[in-house]
């Protein structure tokens, strides 16, 4: 669905990571990891098409992503951007509704369906009961899961979260990571996410992306790359393995 391939993440005056190749298909949730600056945002860009890296290429479903028009690149692919500046006036439905733009039919207001579509993603992030609070009002944590709504709304074949868990309290993580989830496994979507905390990416994505922030990569399934020396590399800290039900997870000693 969504590959990239020889790509190149550079910031000026360094080169972050060199020659990625990897391809999320439907049903794959991918965690993209590493340190502060390792190139994990500027890796979601690229494979938006919202900067191009200096080398390389992003496909979609075979095709060129620079080829892929706009209004085809909306509905195909969602992005939880890490920051977002803008701040917004209206509702938390008016808010959530824009996500339904790429699938709008008029140009003069949403449609019925585009309004039940809103209100379900809002419901299935628990803010049903907010649609009519002002986005303003919401605290960090109930705007990013708005920002998620929105995402949903969109219903895009391919979703690339940067840090879709900030602001998250423990509940709210685990329930956004179990809808992720869900959307790849039961619904057929490609998943690439940037995580931080160790202990989710062995629970819950199939796949890594390890950038380690001097231009090497590594990627492959979850269960092969997850191991405590690599991470450490990654991290750059001593963690402790802590095994359950079967699965290794890790924590900073």
């Amino acid at each position: 669905m969504l590959a990239c391939s020889g790509l190149t993440l550079a910031v000026p005056g360094r080169v972050l990571a060199r020659a990625i190749g990897f391809e999320v298909r439907g049903g794959e949730i991918w965690a993209v990891l590493g340190a502060n600056g390792s190139g994990k945002t500027t890796l979601v860009h690229a494979l938006a098409g919202l900067a191009p890296a200096p080398a390389g290429t992003v496909t979609l479903d075979g095709a060129p992503l620079a080829s892929c028009g706009s209004a085809e690149r909306a509905a195909s692919i969602g992005v939880l951007l890490q920051q977002e500046e803008a701040d917004y006036w209206g509702s938390a439905l008016d808010y959530v509704l824009l996500g339904r733009f790429p699938r709008a039919r008029s140009w003069f207001g949403w449609s019925a369906g585009d309004e039940a579509a809103a209100r379900a993603a809002l419901a299935a992030v628990g803010l049903d009961a907010f649609a009519a609070r002002g986005y303003r009002t919401l605290s960090g944590g109930e705007r990013q899961r708005a920002r998620i709504a929105q995402l949903l709304a969109q219903e895009p074949r391919a979703l690339l979260l940067d840090e879709p868990l900030q602001h998250l309290d423990l509940r709210h993580q685990v329930a956004v990571l179990r809808l992720v989830s869900g959307l790849a496994r039961e619904h057929g979507r490609a998943v690439v996410m940037v995580l931080h905390d160790a202990l989710w990416p062995a629970r819950f994505c199939s796949h890594a992306l390890l950038l380690y922030g001097d231009g090497a990569v590594e990627a492959g399934a979850a269960a092969d790359l997850l191991g405590r020396e690599r991470l450490e590399r990654l991290y750059g800290c001593p963690l402790r393995e802590i095994e359950s039900d079967g699965r290794k997870f890790f924590a900073p000693v």
